[in-house]
């Protein structure tokens, strides 16, 4: 393995896209080469000049309408040509100096696919709202349910994997928002009852966000994540 595509979806994070470009620049990944993959979601807060900037010495690409960050990733995942793939947000919630952790499963041949746990292991963690923490809790325990796996965090943005897993569930993917994330875990599972994958998870810091600082998710989101475990599970 010789490439890792980092793929940032975008949409009106212009306060923190230099810091996380710097950040995913710096941070360690061995002996692979990083390709990173920046995909604006039609931003209207200065994100998309911003971005315009990183063109001569990163790989982005722009939506001419706001779709959501499942469509982004979809941009992403398509254009990446990498040996592995790692999954980050924009917004500083999660520390691209882990990489290496997340990446060890795969490179030592145990994994094909890594979820990075907010809430597993002794890492740091922004105290933040209850009502997120049980949320994530229960959506993770529905997903669990559903597709016959142990994870302690399906929500997670830390989703790394390889290009052969890549290769088996990116045509499949339909989720333009949030409900990317358990449609992904879905068709993992599929792969794990099929003996074509295998899972690891990892422990990761957080620093969440609170709404005044841009947060976007919200409880509608919820919603649509249990109606989305349900299709990507039962009806599909």
């Amino acid at each position: 393995m010789k490439i890792v595509s980092i793929i940032i979806p975008v949409y009106n994070e212009v306060k923190t896209i230099p810091a996380i470009i710097q950040a995913v620049e710096q941070a360690s990944v061995g002996h692979l080469q990083k390709e990173i993959i920046l995909v604006d979601d039609c931003s209207t807060d200065g994100s998309r000049a911003l971005l315009e900037s990183y063109q001569t010495s990163h790989r982005v690409f722009f939506h001419k309408v706001n779709t959501g960050k499942g469509a982004a990733l979809h941009t992403g995942l398509v254009q990446a040509s990498g040996d592995i793939i790692i999954i980050q947000d924009a917004d500083l919630e999660y520390d691209p100096t882990e990489y290496e952790e997340l990446l060890a499963p795969i490179l030592k041949g145990k994994a094909d696919v890594v979820f990075g746990s907010r809430f597993m292991g002794g890492k740091p963690h922004r105290i933040l709202y209850y009502w997120h923490f049980i949320g994530n809790k229960m959506l993770t325990t529905f997903s669990n349910m559903c597709t016959n796996l142990n994870l302690t965090d399906m929500e997670t943005c830390y989703k790394v994997f390889t290009r052969s897993v890549s290769d088996l569930i990116v045509p499949k993917l339909t989720s333009k928002r949030f409900g990317f994330e358990p449609e992904f875990t879905s068709l993992v599972a599929k792969l794990v009852k099929q003996d074509q994958c295998r899972i690891y998870e990892i422990g990761i810091s957080y620093s969440g966000r609170g709404y005044s600082e841009g947060k976007k998710i919200g409880w509608k989101d919820g919603i649509e994540a249990i109606w989305c475990i349900i299709k990507f599970n039962l009806l599909r």
